[in-house]
């Protein structure tokens, strides 16, 4: 993680566990973690595996 993010968090007031929470719902439609989806919402996969579901979004179950 650079410099840039962790002030951004730091900055945000958010604790470690808003963000392991955060992080850690699922999609609805691909079943990945919010994690794997980039920027745009288009799911990137697990353990540098692509996600063959389709998913252009990430939609929390």
């Amino acid at each position: 993680m650079n410099g840039n993010t962790e002030s951004k968090i730091h900055q945000s007031g958010l604790g470690t566990k808003e963000l392991i929470t955060y992080f850690r719902e699922k999609c609805k439609i691909c079943g990945h973690h919010r994690i794997m989806h980039d920027e745009k919402g288009i799911c990137e996969g697990v353990m540098n595996k692509p996600c063959n579901s389709g998913c252009e979004g990430f939609v929390v179950e």
